[in-house]
C-alpha cells in the first residue's frame, strides 16, 4: 500500500530546502542524542495539504483508511478520540437531535456535552464488576428513542466487554434514530476473522484512537462513518474543536499504521490469539477472566481472591505495568504487535506475583447508582463557580465538573446531578477523595 503522507515528509527532508515557515526548529535538532523527528515535523506548506480541508495527501490516506476499516468514510484526528467524540456530538447538535447515552461514557463526552449545551438522557446499564462495564438492554433504549435522537454507546468499554451493536442497531434504525458509538479500545477489530467493528455491526458513526490498539503516535485517532455524504458536515465539526496545528507526525503514524494494517495485522492477530489463549488457560485455577475482547486482558481480581490495587503493585515490582487497577480489577491491555517473548515475560511476573499477594476471600462490588436528579443543565452546573470539597461533605450538593482520574475517566456523579449517599461510597470505593461541586449562591 502506498504511504501518501510518508512518502511526502521524508522527500521534504530530503530537498534541502531552507525552511522558511514554522515550526521553529526548522527541522534542527538541539543535540545529536536528541530522538525527536524534528526533521518531518512541519506545518501546512505547499503540498502537504491540510487537516479540516484534506484534498490532498492526507485525504489520500484517509481514503486508504477508509477501505481498510470498510467505512463510506474516514477523517483523520490529531487529537485523539476525543475531537472524534465532539465533532460527533457537534454534527448531532446540528441536526436538533436529543442524546442518549449509557451511562458509562468517557468523562470526554461529558465535556462536549457541556460545551455543546446537549440534552442526555441516560441509559443505566446492568453493571458487572463496577462503573466501568454493563449490559445495555436494547429494548430499554428503544422507549427512550425517537426520530430526533441518538444513541451513544461506548464499545469495547474500558475493560473490553462489548456491547450488541446490530441489535441496537436495529432498535435504532426502527425508531429513525443515529447509533453512535465510542470505539476507542476497537481500532483492531475489523481484522478478526470475523469482523467485529461497530461500522460493519450497523454503527452510523464511530471513533477509534489508534493509538490504544495499534503502532500509531499518542493523539492518532479516526472518525468513520457509515453513510455518504456526512463527511463535509463531520469535518466541520472536527475544525470547530480541534487545533489549527494538527501534528504531521501523528498523521504520519496513522498513514504508516495503515500500512501496518494492510501487510501484518490479521497475522499479528492470529499468533497473538494464540498467545493469549495459553496465558489464560496457565491461570485458570487461579484467576478469573472477564469475556470480550481478547487484548483487554481483564483479570476479575476480587471475584479471584486478591486486591486488584496490591495485585498491580506487585506485577509493577516484578517488571509489569498495568493498564489499570481498582479493587476489583486489573486490565492488561494488549494490541497485536506484542511479541512472543513479552507475552511469556508477562505470565513469569504474574506467576511470580501471584506468590507473594496475599489471598483474601472472593469478593465483588456490589452497588446501585442512584437515578440521577437532575436540577441543573450540563452545561450550566460545568460552568458555574464550583469548589472543590471532600467528598465525605458532598452528600446533597450539585455535582460541577466532573473530577475523576484518566484512565479510567467514566463519570460517578455528573455535571449538575445532586450527589447521595450512594456516590460518596462510590468515589470512595474508587480512591477518590474530592469532587467539585456548585457553590451555593452562585458566587
Amino acid at each position: 500500500m502506498n504511504t501518501p503522507i510518508n512518502d511526502f515528509l521524508n522527500k521534504y527532508n530530503d530537498s534541502g530546502l531552507l525552511r522558511c515557515h514554522m515550526p521553529g526548529h526548522k527541522g534542527h535538532t538541539l543535540d545529536e542524542a536528541d530522538w525527536l523527528p524534528y526533521a518531518i515535523d512541519i506545518t501546512e506548506i505547499h503540498g502537504a495539504d491540510s487537516l479540516f480541508e484534506a484534498d490532498g495527501i492526507i485525504r489520500q490516506s484517509e481514503e486508504n483508511a477508509a477501505k481498510l476499516w470498510g467505512s463510506a468514510d474516514t477523517l483523520f484526528s490529531a487529537g485523539g478520540s476525543t475531537l472524534c467524540i465532539q465533532a460527533m456530538l457537534a454534527a448531532m447538535k446540528l441536526e436538533g437531535r436529543r442524546g442518549v447515552a449509557v451511562r458509562n461514557v468517557h468523562r470526554s463526552f461529558l465535556n462536549a456535552a457541556a460545551l455543546l449545551d446537549l440534552e442526555v438522557d441516560w441509559l443505566i446499564p446492568d453493571y458487572s464488576g463496577g462503573i466501568l462495564s454493563g449490559r445495555i438492554d436494547p429494548e430499554k433504549a428503544a422507549k427512550m428513542l425517537d426520530e430526533k435522537s441518538f444513541l451513544y454507546v461506548t464499545s469495547p468499554d474500558y475493560t473490553g466487554a462489548m456491547a450488541d451493536i446490530p441489535e441496537l442497531s436495529r432498535v435504532c434504525k426502527e425508531k429513525g434514530a443515529m447509533l453512535l458509538v465510542d470505539c476507542a479500545h476497537g481500532a483492531h477489530l475489523p481484522f478478526f476473522e470475523t469482523n467485529m467493528h461497530p461500522i460493519a455491526l450497523g454503527a452510523d458513526i464511530c471513533c477509534d484512537s489508534a493509538h490504544k490498539m495499534l503502532p500509531a503516535l499518542t493523539g492518532g485517532a479516526m472518525l468513520h462513518c457509515s453513510k455518504p455524504g456526512y463527511r463535509d458536515i463531520l469535518r466541520q465539526c472536527m475544525s470547530m474543536f480541534g487545533s489549527t496545528s494538527p501534528s504531521y507526525l501523528i498523521m504520519d503514524s496513522l498513514d504508516l499504521c495503515c500500512r501496518y494494517v494492510s501487510q501484518r495485522i490479521r497475522e499479528d492477530i492470529r499468533r497473538s490469539l494464540h498467545l493469549i489463549r495459553e496465558f489464560k488457560e496457565r491461570f485458570s485455577g487461579q484467576l478469573l477472566f472477564t469475556d470480550g475482547d481478547p487484548f483487554h486482558i481483564t483479570i476479575k481480581a476480587a471475584q479471584s481472591g486478591f486486591d486488584g490495587r496490591v495485585l498491580a503493585e506487585e506485577m509493577r515490582k516484578n517488571g509489569a505495568e498495568c493498564e489499570y487497577a481498582d479493587r476489583e480489577l486489573v486490565i492488561l491491555l494488549m494490541s497485536p504487535v506484542n511479541t512472543t517473548g513479552e507475552y511469556i515475560q508477562l505470565s513469569h511476573v504474574l506467576a511470580e506475583s501471584l506468590q507473594n499477594v496475599p489471598k483474601a476471600a472472593p469478593a465483588a462490588l456490589e452497588f446501585t447508582l442512584p437515578v440521577p436528579e437532575q436540577v441543573m443543565s450540563i452545561r450550566q452546573a460545568a460552568f458555574s463557580p464550583s469548589e472543590e470539597i471532600p467528598v465525605t461533605s458532598a452528600e446533597g450538593r450539585i455535582c460541577a465538573s466532573v473530577k475523576v482520574p484518566c484512565p479510567p475517566a467514566v463519570p460517578i456523579a455528573v455535571s449538575g446531578e445532586r450527589i447521595t449517599s450512594q456516590h460518596i461510597a462510590l468515589f470512595q470505593n474508587y480512591g477518590i477523595d474530592t469532587v467539585l461541586v456548585v457553590k451555593e449562591g452562585g458566587k
